[in-house]
């Protein structure tokens, strides 16, 4: 019986002219037969993760549209803030949640996914969030986290010296019930004087290809017109790429566009408040939570639907390298099965032949 060597599935490298991949020490001797059930168990995977990528790639559009619609909003609307921040601190007027205090203590929101399959998305937000805590309990100041995500939530339970306030799952897309529900909680962090600052931990969205963990101050009130991360550079995307997914040939293809941000070079104006400023800002501070707060979770489910994407089509295209690999190496050991059996037949009608 003629037979091969697979390692892990993969041929060997004296069956592949250009081997890619590392071989463990332990080699699997394989027949014809179990390198055909090989074949089909990777055309099989190859159909699922096909599958995965083409429904990521359909929700990832919506969820690229509900990023690019709602960050004029949620920046301009913060840009508002800012400028009535502006007059009342000049006015000496004082509103709980804008009051910058001595930090003694901290709250991280830290959004992840709910599933994994997306590459090193979700580790690398957790990495983060666990770096910003590690770096400020070397400073002596304390910090308390609000995992939002399964992800998130199963790592930050492994990890001891991480002080979890509260546990939330994310169900499909975002709400503003959502949002309302992690901003409830800040809100009553801060105003009761539990923690001094809060900061969101997610990825931020750049483009189908690009996502990057980001850390960005909500409370306080950073400055005006700007996003800040917590060494107090800007995190606003000052053009977006907008990615349109279509066909052609029959494939998916991607059409790109740029969503340019109008410079914010204006003059503050002037304002005059009817009523009293401070009610006028207490009232617009919850809608402002909300809305930044649901811009992350946004931000956060379109990078995991590109990182899900692209690992997919990545795992797509292996699983076809893969399968040529394979029947390469089934043709080989077939030709050579039949070319053995051939040789037996004429040794055989040579035995029987008379001897003169």
């Amino acid at each position: 019986m003629f037979s091969t060597i697979l390692t892990n599935g993969v041929p060997s490298k004296s069956h592949l002219p250009h081997p890619k991949t590392r071989f463990p020490h332990f080699p699997i001797r394989s027949g014809i037969r179990e390198i055909r059930d090989r074949i089909n168990s990777v055309k099989t995977t190859q159909k699922l993760t096909e599958a995965m990528k083409l429904v990521s790639a359909a929700r990832v559009r919506r969820a690229q549209e509900a990023v690019i619609n709602g960050r004029p909003f949620s920046e301009t609307f913060a840009q508002v803030l800012q400028s009535i921040n502006q007059q009342l601190q000049s006015d000496d007027v004082q509103v709980p949640l804008t009051a910058v205090r001595p930090v003694k203590n901290v709250a991280l929101v830290v959004i992840t996914g709910d599933r994994g399959l997306c590459g090193g998305f979700n580790n690398s937000v957790a990495k983060k969030a666990e770096a910003r805590v590690r770096e400020l309990n070397k400073l002596g100041i304390g910090c308390v986290v609000i995992s939002v995500g399964k992800k998130g939530n199963s790592y930050f339970k492994r990890t001891s010296f991480v002080q979890v306030d509260r546990f939330i799952e994310n169900r499909g897309f975002p709400t503003t019930k959502d949002a309302q529900i992690i901003a409830d909680d800040v809100f009553s962090l801060f105003v009761t004087e539990e923690v001094d600052k809060v900061e969101l931990v997610y990825t931020k969205f750049v483009s189908l290809v690009r996502f990057n963990p980001v850390i960005q101050t909500l409370l306080p009130l950073s400055k005006k017109g700007e996003v800040l991360d917590a060494n107090g550079n800007c995190v606003d995307a000052m053009g977006d790429e907008y990615f349109r997914l279509t066909s052609k040939d029959g494939k998916l293809a991607l059409k790109r566009d740029v969503v340019k941000k109008k410079s914010n070079d204006e003059c503050v104006p002037i304002m005059e408040f009817e009523q009293d400023p401070a009610q006028i800002l207490d009232a617009m501070m919850p809608l402002y939570l909300n809305s930044q707060v649901l811009k992350a979770l946004q931000e956060s489910l379109a990078s995991e639907l590109a990182a899900r994407m692209g690992a997919m089509s990545n795992a797509t295209d292996n699983a076809v390298e893969l399968t040529k690999n394979l029947s390469v190496v089934y043709n080989r050991e077939r030709q050579a099965k039949i070319t053995g059996e051939i040789l037996e037949i004429v040794a055989g009608a040579e035995a029987l032949k008379p001897i003169d």
